[in-house]
């Protein structure tokens, strides 16, 4: 049987992305069926609101999505679009892995690092409010239930990739009593899983050491505002937002998308660079065990990337956003 995903364009470069991300898909013999759906600003006028009811009830059917990046619209009731999603279907899990890619010139070699991040509370909350007119408060929410659920969720997701090590980054130095829960409840965690090397690291000095010896660390694990600026950090050293993939995953749902934004000015001239869509179509075949097809499209990657003529503009090359597709489906 096909498997049923719902596809989400989205805003700026998005439909240009996901578009090259669907024929690669198609033509790697995986079997999808496509539920197309539109959201973001596109849809503001008609509904109100960047994220329809229709856009959920897709994926509660489906299970599954692929989605391109959406702008943030202002002055309007959403924080942002990826927020409510994660909100309304419970995906507490973010993860972000950066690996080296061929072709893809860094200042590092041989990356391979997953972040895990939990998504659903911490300062992402959202509770805050004015004190008076001159302060401002903001106010860190960690639960037991959430760091159990994400601090597990790394182990079995190393586990399951044949990883070493999980890291769960903090600052309980400072915060003592959020953090502090954070990492005793990690460390709860861990001696549930004696075959996986478990350490913990302080959020600054986990930065330092990322740049200094990416190479010690595997699967990290960590509360949301510290999981999204380490994320970043990480494709960085792999080259960028442009070829980093994510997925944000549950118990039911799971939604894959590239980690960048959908830069619109870049819309509509098909030079952008899709290749962060495509490795999180990858992410995607993976989770519903389409492996064949994901090895496929992975060792297309290998042989279109070190080639100047196949690649787009930001990764040195010469191809527009269409023509990368062509040459990564020719050599499927």
């Amino acid at each position: 049987m096909a498997h049923r995903v719902t596809l989400i364009p989205g805003d700026g470069i998005g439909p240009e992305i996901v578009e090259a991300a669907r024929r690669v898909i198609d033509a790697s013999g995986a079997n999808i069926e496509w539920e197309v759906v539109e959201a973001g600003e596109k849809v503001m006028a008609e509904y109100g609101t960047p994220l329809p009811e229709y856009v959920l009830e897709s994926i509660k059917k489906n299970k599954v999505a692929l989605k391109g990046p959406m702008t943030t619209p202002i002055g309007t009731g959403f924080r942002s679009v990826n927020v409510a999603l994660r909100k309304a279907l419970d995906l507490y899990a973010n993860v972000r892995p950066a690996k080296s890619l061929p072709g893809v010139v860094t200042r590092y070699e041989n990356i391979d690092l997953i972040t895990v991040r939990e998504n659903t509370e911490d300062l992402y909350a959202g509770v805050e409010h004015m004190v008076g007119d001159d302060a401002a408060e903001s106010i860190k929410i960690i639960t037991r239930k959430a760091s159990q659920r994400i601090v597990r969720f790394a182990f079995e997701l190393a586990r399951k990739e044949g990883r070493k090590k999980v890291t769960a980054v903090h600052k309980a130095n400072i915060m003592k009593y959020t953090d502090g829960l954070f990492l005793a409840v990690a460390r709860e965690v861990a001696a549930e899983y004696p075959d996986i090397e478990f350490e913990d690291m302080i959020v600054d000095a986990m930065a330092m050491k990322l740049v200094q010896t990416p190479e010690k660390f595997d699967v990290m694990v960590m509360p949301n505002l510290y999981g999204d600026i380490l994320s970043d950090l990480c494709a960085g050293l792999v080259g960028g937002l442009g070829v980093a993939p994510g997925a944000n995953i549950g118990d039911e749902y799971a939604v894959f998308e590239p980690v960048h934004g959908s830069a619109p000015k870049h819309a509509g001239q098909n030079r952008v660079n899709p290749l962060a869509e495509i490795l999180s179509g990858v992410m995607m075949l993976k989770h519903l065990g389409e492996m064949d097809a994901a090895a496929k499209i992975e060792r297309a990657l290998t042989k279109v990337l070190p080639n100047k003529d196949m690649v787009t503009y930001d990764l040195g090359g010469t191809a527009k956003t269409s023509e990368m597709a062509d040459y990564i489906i020719k050599h499927l």
